[in-house]
């Protein structure tokens, strides 16, 4: 029914090549094999600076059938309020629209980035980029929190610890503190345009969420996982049905899919999505457990799947601009490390120059 429409709205580049091919072509064959309208990128320069940004740009440029959602590269950390000359987060923001990017990806919210960036998401420098997002009506995806159970040392998964995301102990801030720094947020900008990803790790308080959406009348959230969510949508399955149909029209489809991960793991999870949303099958999802589909209606099938994205970005990929692509690599070359120029500069000669 949805077939060459719906759009995965959350993906990443973090490597350089897998089993299957190279960066530049890496998602290819899992948006072929489900046979999607488009996919968007989601850099993370939290993880290698300005070559993650870059990456995304390369890729969106190669692949006419990508979004690009790109972040802000921070040189300090804590943040500090008065940023070198020229790399301020309005600044970047600006240079990355000029690219071609979509929208922009913060991190700067999970609790781990947010200890090292200062544990403070509406500091002077962020709040200026939040008005001129804002402003402009740029789409806005960003993650802040984790599962509330990443704090409490009997509850955390042992994936929480493998991962270095378990907030117990070592002065990150409390999983309420983060919430409320959000809330903030909201309150100073109620017409940003802003998708929080992982449903906001909100699953078990959809009263809290709803008040949020009757708030903010651009927010959004994503479905995609956070495993412990579809465990809550499967505890209260019928008030999510309900839940869902009231508000297709704030719920975004992602799968935090990740290449170089092979494409079995994306295209699995996004069909086992697709099927919760559109059909009452009872499948086996995360962790071996069964979830059962909501089977809703063909409307809101079609607002998680691809029309909300398209209403609050755009019904096709902005192009790249060359020119303001290669100002940006020479520009932020100093700050990459050589092992991501020596796969950039070829990529460049290829793709770009």
């Amino acid at each position: 029914m949805f077939e060459g429409k719906i759009i995965d709205t959350h993906l990443h580049i973090e490597g350089w090549v897998n089993e299957e091919n190279n960066m530049e072509k890496g998602f290819e064959p899992y948006r072929e094999e489900r046979s999607l309208g488009a996919i968007n990128v989601c850099a993370l320069p939290s993880h290698n600076g300005a070559a993650n940004n870059i990456m995304c740009m390369i890729y969106k440029l190669v692949n006419p059938k990508t979004y690009a959602h790109c972040g802000i590269v921070h040189l300090d950390q804590p943040i500090i309020d008065n940023p070198p000359c020229g790399f301020d987060p309005v600044t970047q923001y600006r240079e990355l629209m000029e690219i071609g990017c979509d929208g922009i990806k913060m991190l700067e919210g999970k609790p781990s980035y947010h200890l090292s960036l200062g544990s403070d998401i509406n500091r002077p420098t962020l709040e200026k980029l939040y008005d001129e997002i804002e402003k402009d009506g740029t789409h806005l995806i960003y993650h802040v929190n984790d599962p509330d159970e990443f704090w409490d040392r009997e509850r955390a998964p042992k994936d929480a610890f493998e991962q270095g995301w378990f907030y117990g102990d070592l002065g990150y801030a409390p999983y309420e503190e983060i919430k409320r720094q959000a809330e903030i947020m909201m309150e100073k900008h109620p017409n940003l345009k802003v998708t929080f990803a992982h449903f906001f790790f909100s699953s078990k308080e959809p009263e809290y969420l709803e008040g949020l959406f009757e708030k903010y009348p651009n927010l959004c959230v994503d479905l995609t996982p956070g495993t412990e969510m579809y465990f809550s949508f499967e505890s209260k399955h019928d008030y999510y049905r309900d839940f869902f149909t009231k508000h297709s029209d704030r719920l975004l489809l992602g799968t935090d899919g990740t290449f170089p991960w092979a494409t079995r793991f994306h295209s699995w999870c996004c069909h086992t999505l697709i099927r919760f949303i559109t059909t009452d099958d009872k499948m086996m999802a995360f962790n071996d457990r069964i979830l059962t589909g909501l089977d809703l209606p063909e409307e809101a099938c079609a607002n998680i799947l691809y029309k909300n994205f398209e209403r609050r970005v755009s019904s096709e990929p902005k192009p790249i601009n060359k020119k303001a692509l290669i100002a940006y690599y020479e520009k932020y070359k100093p700050y990459i490390s050589k092992e991501d120029i020596e796969h950039l500069d070829p990529l460049f000669e290829k793709y770009v120059y």
